[in-house]
């Protein structure tokens, strides 16, 4: 007897069943205070989010958002305190003027925008950090699994000094 194979609308054979994975580096001060608001407010979002804890958004090197796309992530969130309000006086201005360069950068890689999402949020806003989990959760369940380790070795990147990637 033949197996039925049921694919949802809009859903890849290899995305059924699967979840998302989200990387979210949130800044001490405001955004992870926030996410602590959200979660203290017992707001709903989905657990697809692992928070990691940075003294300021500033300080986030776009090596560590590449590195969590490299180890697995199906997408990345960096959230900041909104300009004007950094703890460290222009820490989120080095945010400002990195992330979106970064954005362009992770397309040329061939990772799709929305995977990578740069918000303000305060600590005060609990509702628009569990709001902007469950946008990017809904966004990146859309596009389906990264595999990106995978689609780097078909590129050639990983194989040593073996051009057969790159069609040679």
């Amino acid at each position: 007897m033949a197996e039925a194979h049921v694919v949802q609308q809009g859903v890849t054979p290899a995305a059924v069943g699967w979840e998302p994975r989200i990387i979210a580096f949130l800044c001490y001060w405001c955004s992870y205070t926030g996410a602590d608001a959200a979660g203290t407010a017992r707001l709903k979002y989905p657990p697809n989010v692992d928070i990691i804890r940075v003294m300021c958004s500033g300080r986030i090197d776009p090596e560590l958002i590449t590195t969590a796309f490299a180890h697995g992530a199906d997408g990345v969130m960096v959230c900041g305190c909104h300009i004007g309000d950094c703890h460290y006086i222009s820490g989120n201005h080095k945010t400002m003027a990195r992330m979106p360069l970064l954005k362009r950068t992770l397309v040329d890689l061939g990772i799709e925008p929305d995977r990578f999402v740069h918000e303000w949020v305060s600590a005060a806003e609990g509702e628009k950090f569990a709001r902007l989990v469950r946008e990017v959760t809904e966004r990146v369940r859309r596009l389906g699994p990264l595999g990106w380790p995978q689609r780097m070795r078909e590129r050639g990147v990983g194989c040593g000094m073996s051009l057969e990637p790159w069609g040679a």
